[in-house]
Parts: C-alpha cells; sequence; structure tokens
C-alpha cells in the first residue's frame, strides 16, 4: 500500500490545483485506498503532542522535507524555507484541511492538497486530564534561542531537562532574526582588523537605550558576548561575517558566510544538539500555570497538551523563555495606544503569556511601555527587511527621491524620521553591489517585495518618484562614500559606493519589533519579586525578561542576549536543582 500511496503523492505533487475543496487528508488517503493503518499502524492508535507517529508515516512515504524541497519546482518553496527542518503536521493535518503555517505571516498564494485558504491557527487542545505526573531536574518553558541554550546547557550540567514549547514547532522568534549576534572582542573581529572592546559594546548598548537599561545586565551581556560566540560556534554555528548595525561604533554583529540570516541559522544548529542529546523537547505543550510549593519555591508546571489534555511535570527549577508580546496587539496597545494597528514582524506565538505566568507567581515587571518599532518592514506585509540592507550599504530614500537620515542610527530614531516622510514609508535604495554582499536580499525578490531598473531613472519610474532628484541623490552620496564623509547626516559607515546595475527598492515602513520590557532578573537571571527577592526554582531569560536594552534595543543584541543569559539561565538552574 505503501507504493501506491507513493504513487498518491507523486501525483499530488503535480496537480494539487485538482483539490479545490479543502477536505482532511484522511478523505484524500482514503479515496485512493489508503487505510488507517497504513499510515498508524494497526491496533490502538496513540498520537502524543509532537505527533512523532503521523510524521514518521508521512517521512516513510514522502521522504523528509530536504527530499519534498529537491523534488519541487520552487527551490524557495515551504518545504526549504527559513523554518528549517519542521514537521509535516504543523500544515498538513489528518482530520481537518490542511492549514499552511507560511500563511500565518506571508500572504502570498499557496496551494497544498486539501488544503484551505484560510489563515493557520493553532489546533484545539485535548480538554480531556492525565492524572500522570512526569518529572524533571529542569524544566524550559520555550524553545527560542534563550530556551535551548538553556537547556543544552542545564543537560550537559547532568539536569534531567524537560523543554516545553506552546507552537507546533521550535525556534520561536529567534529563527526569524536577520542581522546579526553583537559580540565584542571575538576572533572573527580580530581576523578583520576590527578594534572593539566590551566596554564600548557596554556604552553602544546603554546609550542606544537611553540610560534606561541596567547596567549590571548590560555589562554581563558585552562581557559574556565573545564567549558566547565562542559557545555557538563549539556547537557548530558559523558566525564568521562581521557587519554593521545601527547603533554600534564598529562592526560587531557576526552571522553566517555570506550574510545569511542568523537566527534560522542558530535555531537549526540548537535543534541538531537537542536532538544528539536526545532532549525531552515537547512541543503543541502550552504552559497554563507554575506550580508553587509552601515555601513559595516555583516546583513544576501544569501543562496543557494537544492530543495529552492537562498534566503537570514536577520540577526543582523553572527557567521561563517564552519570549515578547509583540505579536498581541491588544497588549501591545495598552502599553503603547500610539501603537495600535500597527503591523508587527513576529511569528504569532509571540504573545506574552510567560508574562502572565511570571506575574501571576509574584514577578516583578519593568519597563513595559518599552516597546520597539524596527524602520524597515515591507510595506503591506509582516516581513522584516534586515538592518543589515543597510548595514552593507542601502540607503533610504522619501517619495521626493531624496535622502533624509542617518541610516544606520538607532532603530527608534530611524523609525520616527520615516514616520515623518509622506505616506509614512521610505525606499530602501541599493545596486548589485550590496545584493551580492548579501545572501538573504535574494529572499526578497522571492518574496517579490522588491522593484527593480537598469539606471537609477529606471528604477525611480518603477516607484513613481522623480528620476532626477533620485540620481541627484545617488551621485551626491557616492560622492560622500569617495570621501569617507557624509556632510549631510553624518553616517559613520559607508561601505560601498551604489553605482552597479541593476538598481533596486523595497517600500518599507516601521512595525511593531521587540519588547524591552518583562520580568526583572538579577546576574544570575533569578526572577525578581516585587519586594525586590528572588523567588527560589524561578529563572527566566530572553525577551520575556527586562532591564537589558532600556527604552530601545540594538540590532544584534537580541540574539547576543538569548546566547548569554540562555547560558547563565541553564547553569545556575542545573546548580540549583542539585541536592
Amino acid at each position: 500500500m505503501h507504493r501506491e500511496l507513493r504513487k498518491f503523492l507523486a501525483g499530488v505533487a503535480l496537480a494539487a490545483a485538482a483539490f479545490a475543496a479543502p477536505q482532511p487528508l484522511a478523505k484524500l488517503h482514503a479515496d485512493k485506498g489508503v487505510t488507517c493503518a497504513d499510515c498508524h499502524g494497526k491496533g490502538k492508535v496513540r498520537v502524543d503532542d509532537n505527533e512523532t507517529a503521523p510524521n514518521l508515516a508521512c517521512v516513510r512515504c514522502h521522504g523528509d522535507l530536504k527530499a519534498m524541497a529537491k523534488g519541487a519546482a520552487d527551490p524557495l518553496g515551504p518545504h526549504a524555507s527559513h523554518l528549517g527542518a519542521t514537521s509535516c503536521t504543523i500544515c498538513h493535518r489528518g482530520h481537518e484541511a490542511s492549514r499552511s503555517y507560511c500563511l500565518s505571516c506571508h500572504d502570498f498564494e499557496m496551494k497544498m492538497p486539501g488544503g484551505s485558504d484560510a489563515a493557520w491557527k493553532p489546533q484545539a487542545m485535548s480538554t480531556r486530564r492525565d492524572k500522570r505526573v512526569d518529572r524533571a531536574d529542569v524544566l524550559v518553558v520555550g524553545s527560542g534561542a534563550a530556551g535551548m541554550v538553556a537547556a543544552i546547557t542545564a543537560h550537559d550540567a547532568g539536569a534531567r531537562v524537560i523543554v516545553l514549547e506552546k507552537q507546533p514547532l521550535t525556534g520561536g522568534n529567534s529563527m526569524l532574526a536577520e542581522g546579526g549576534m553583537n559580540a565584542a572582542g571575538t576572533r572573527a573581529q580580530a581576523r578583520k582588523g576590527i578594534k572593539d572592546s566590551v566596554e564600548l559594546m557596554k556604552e553602544d548598548t546603554l546609550k542606544g537605550g537611553k540610560y534606561l537599561a541596567e547596567p549590571s545586565l548590560v555589562e554581563i551581556l558585552a562581557r559574556n558576548s565573545s564567549a558566547s560566540v565562542d559557545y555557538m560556534e563549539k556547537l557548530g554555528a558559523d558566525l564568521s561575517d562581521v557587519g554593521r548595525l545601527g547603533g554600534a561604533s564598529v562592526s560587531r554583529a557576526h552571522r553566517p558566510t555570506g550574510g545569511l540570516p542568523v537566527g534560522a541559522h542558530l535555531v537549526d544548529v540548537l535543534r541538531r544538539n537537542a536532538a544528539e542529546r536526545k532532549l525531552d523537547v515537547r512541543v503543541n505543550s502550552r504552559v497554563v500555570k507554575l506550580l508553587e510549593g509552601k515555601d513559595g519555591a516555583i516546583q513544576g508546571v501544569e501543562v496543557s497538551g494537544l492530543h495529552r489534555g492537562t498534566y503537570r511535570i514536577l520540577a526543582k527549577s523553572v527557567i521561563l523563555a517564552a519570549g515578547g508580546f509583540s505579536a498581541n496587539p491588544e497588549r501591545v496597545a495598552r502599553y503603547q495606544p500610539s501603537l495600535k494597528g500597527m503591523a508587527s514582524s513576529n511569528q504569532p506565538g509571540a504573545t506574552g503569556d510567560g508574562l502572565d505566568l511570571g506575574e501571576a507567581k509574584g514577578g516583578r515587571l519593568r519597563d513595559m511601555e518599552q516597546i520597539q518599532i524596527h524602520p524597515s518592514v515591507a510595506k503591506g506585509s509582516r516581513i522584516l527587511i534586515t538592518e543589515a540592507v543597510r548595514g552593507n550599504g542601502a540607503i533610504l530614500v522619501n517619495r521626493q527621491g531624496v535622502r533624509f537620515f542617518n541610516e544606520i542610527g538607532t532603530r527608534d530614531a530611524v523609525s520616527q524620521a520615516i514616520l515623518h516622510q509622506e505616506g509614512k514609508s521610505a525606499f530602501l535604495v541599493f545596486d548589485e553591489s550590496v545584493r551580492r554582499s548579501l545572501k538573504q536580499i535574494d529572499g526578497y525578490f522571492h518574496l517579490k517585495l522588491v522593484k527593480e531598473g537598469a539606471t537609477p531613472e529606471a528604477l525611480a519610474q518603477a516607484l513613481g518618484i522623480p528620476g532626477a532628484a533620485l540620481k541627484a541623490t545617488l551621485d551626491t552620496y557616492n560622492a560622500a562614500v569617495d570621501a569617507r564623509q557624509d556632510p549631510q547626516f553624518k553616517r559613520p559607515d559607508m561601505p560601498r559606493a551604489l553605482r552597479e546595475a541593476k538598481f533596486y527598492a523595497i517600500e518599507v515602513n516601521p512595525g511593531v519589533h521587540y519588547t524591552m520590557g518583562g520580568l526583572a532578573v538579577d546576574e544570575a537571571t533569578r526572577v525578581l519579586a516585587k519586594d525586590g527577592k528572588a523567588i527560589p526554582g524561578f529563572f527566566a531569560a530572553g525577551e520575556v525578561t527586562g532591564g537589558v536594552h532600556g527604552a530601545n534595543r540594538l540590532g544584534g543584541n537580541s540574539i547576543s542576549q538569548t546566547i548569554t543569559f540562555g547560558r547563565i539561565a541553564g547553569a545556575t538552574a542545573a546548580a540549583f536543582a542539585k541536592p
């Protein structure tokens, strides 16, 4: 029967459009004579929250995602996306119409067998209650970079670890990070002759955050940044390329060779390391409550699993790494009414659940009104255009075809400058040399976000802006590059002139990107109560915490924060869990 299923699926790949009406995969399989037992085996069907068995059945017949992508006409299709090695059942569902997870962020047309064009939404959790109790030394809530690094670190320190993720895939917002990982005094910087220091990175971070950040936390971020790059490289990451992002005095954003997106790469590395260690990572598992002992210590969680239902896990230490709330428009508007209705660049799981969990157990929240908008989200979409495009030489022009600001200023300043332009948007203009310098730009072409022209005038015509003005703007900018001085806007770093055809542009506007506020923590990542004392057994790392960035986060500091404080949380929680 598997041979028949393969033939059926091969036909599906060629004629997906034939399945006009949304219907479950079980119905499509049954119509071709494929039985339940062919996928689920004989006897009682058991499906865990990771949906391991049905996913293995998919792979047996289809091949894995790499095999699916290899046979596809589009090399950048959904089976070869930035999401990496994910599960088939994220999109393809046996007993309801399939829905593309990609459409939770993107709005392009996507056909799939039996698929619905409705927006992706999480499946309803089981209402049953499982009285069995699981146990761990360290329990991690959230599977972005902070959570996975914490879990790996705790495991390597000898702890039994369980990781819980409410979404159907691991990675969180970390897999969307594009610009780089800030670090000072690294080997990669030394190879390129870049002079940097812990003190300079600390001052850039404090200044960029308007001196609202906690100096002791910023000190930890900067002082441990180089060691965190070394740590990720030992796990198998490529962080050999170094670029400059907004607010940095020198180039310190580390990323893969050729300027590929840093987040998807690091998430892939962390997934591989978790698998090699056989870590217990559970997706589709939403934490609904923290469990508290008589002495106020956090001693575990109550979980709502997709198939298992509600159950408890007892743990000696709990690490909260559940991310921020940029994808929760109601919460964003509550803390910053001026941002009501603004699109977010975040993945759909960034809703702030972790903040509720922590606050319910007495955790103190800080800096909650500090919400960052990123200056370059593609107009009419939720797609972030990495700051590295500007860092590698692109400029911003308005509808009059002229520059209006230092393109590599801090995110808050550049965003406000764009919002003061006609249409509250701008055009990110670059040439072939910039495109060649940064591989992730190719993805923007794939998403049809880029306009182009053989000359500046032709590009201007495609954009509907004055050609003579754009040509004059480029001439003036190129002269500034040649002179190594920008008299107009004092841009400190201009890595290349924009003279090489073709010429390109992406219309961008600001979007909600990052929440600097969160749970207050100390230098050991212990969550602090409202009285300033640490809550026993309770730790936090990543965007769910506040105090590291102040009023504004510098590009490249988020990934740096997740790795450094994830390492600290994992080590501290593992030590606390030891008898």
